[in-house]
């Protein structure tokens, strides 16, 4: 292993990351007086939320003393998970968990929270967490439309907010080396990047047969700002506290347009977010998206102005991950493989038996960044500038044809239809 490849992660995280984002020193620590804990709450109880718990609830500083949701059985469930974790350790708990998110942002003893809700309800709750005080960890990708996105970067700013996005590829070391080989030039001229997730989200309208709610579910409220859909398990799937039992699958609400924006942005929003860091548009997008299939375009293309196109291509057999080609040699990085045109460009691989969801430094680097004031390793306009990315993606498609970003204004340029599509119709009584 050359000397060029082993460097320091402290010391590529204080240069590059900080060097692209930008230092943000927001004023008075959250941090609940008297205590050197920080206080903090979930909002949203299902599966990611569970690899989030088993990960935070261990970060020394942290107490875990409330969370919210709006199924019953996951409630009861994030009590006792939280409960016997504490009593392990012969510490008092009083965790309190409750239907609705309001009453826990209410608390004035809650320092931060983790929002791991299904994606149409990320922006409200940010927003409103905000407003409230807390400290942010959101779950990726940061909101369901680009203009949630727009208003919930305002909103951080303008409240002092701490928001860390749930990127956490950017804190695996096999990613950042990939990113720095790019930065640093080992592939010459970057020319082209590949990135797979996979489809598109399902047409509408939502096609399952509609089943019985459950007793203890408020479906009214899992759907909030949502227009109406009609219940299936597949949506929201089951769990067991005797036998325990976690769910064994992703709730499927990702993969339809009423809900999600498919794997464009369920694996879009990591993988794109790789590609924006390692060509410096953190705070910038590409200018010209062409779908698939528009005349002689055989993948999704993006264009950015300084030359680099990206495509939504598989490549390794369709692994999920990311292909840099440079004129000088090529780089594909997936969570499972790190593959190089030459050995020099390749780093040292860790192994880890612990879920890529529920590896600590990512959660860490929050806990950190709400204690210093000072941002995290993906702040909200990082998150903000991929989920674009993504959504221009969808827009893309529904459209049939290209559709021209300026990614400074943040606006379709000359494009009515499109610019449709920057937000989307709430039910009555929700808004931003």
């Amino acid at each position: 292993m050359s000397k060029q490849n082993n460097y320091s992660r402290r010391t590529f995280i204080g240069t590059t990351l900080l060097g692209v984002a930008g230092l943000t020193l927001l004023p008075g620590c959250k941090l609940t007086p008297g205590t050197e804990l920080l206080r903090v709450g979930f909002i949203g109880m299902g599966r990611q939320s569970m690899f989030l718990l088993s990960s935070f609830i261990k970060i020394k500083g942290v107490k875990v003393v409330a969370g919210s949701d709006v199924y019953g059985i996951k409630r009861k469930r994030f009590e006792k998970r939280v409960s016997d974790h504490y009593a392990e350790l012969g510490e008092k708990c009083d965790v309190k968990t409750y239907e609705d998110y309001k009453e826990l942002l209410a608390r004035e003893d809650i320092d931060a929270v983790v929002i791991a809700s299904p994606d149409h309800w990320h922006a409200v709750m940010a927003i409103d967490a905000c407003k409230a005080g807390k400290d942010i960890y959101l779950e990726k990708p940061l909101t369901f439309s680009i203009e949630e996105g727009q208003e919930l970067v305002k909103a951080v700013r303008a409240n002092n907010t701490i928001l860390a996005v749930g990127s956490q590829q950017r804190s695996d070391t096999n990613f950042q080396h990939a990113v720095k080989m790019v930065q640093d030039g080992r592939l010459g001229t970057l020319e082209k990047i590949n990135i797979y997730v996979g489809d598109n989200p399902h047409p509408t309208p939502f096609d399952k047969p509609e089943e019985l709610v459950p007793e203890d579910l408020n479906w009214d409220m899992w759907l909030g700002p949502n227009p109406y859909v009609h219940y299936n398990e597949v949506l929201n799937p089951m769990i067991s506290l005797d036998p325990p039992q976690d769910e064994t699958k992703w709730g499927a609400w990702r993969w339809y347009k009423e809900l999600g924006g498919g794997l464009m942005t369920d694996w879009g929003a990591h993988m794109f977010d790789i590609a924006q860091w390692a060509v410096g548009m953190d705070q910038s997008g590409p200018s010209k998206i062409i779908p698939a299939g528009y005349e002689e375009t055989e993948f999704l293309t993006y264009i950015y102005d300084n030359g680099v196109e990206m495509t939504l291509e598989a490549f390794d057999g369709g692994t999920r991950g990311v292909k840099f080609w440079g004129s000088e040699g090529w780089i594909e990085i997936s969570r499972d493989a790190f593959k190089a045109s030459d050995d020099s460009l390749k780093p040292v691989m860790e192994e880890t038996d612990v879920p890529y969801e529920a590896r600590a430094g990512h959660h860490q680097n929050f806990i950190d960044a709400v204690k210093s004031r000072q941002d995290p390793t993906v702040p909200v306009e990082t998150g903000h500038r991929t989920n674009t990315v993504c959504a221009l993606g969808n827009i893309a498609y529904e459209l049939g044809r290209p559709i021209e970003w300026d990614a400074k204004t943040e606006t379709f340029v000359d494009d009515e239809e499109a610019t449709a599509f920057i937000h989307r119709d709430y039910r009555e009584g929700y808004s931003l």
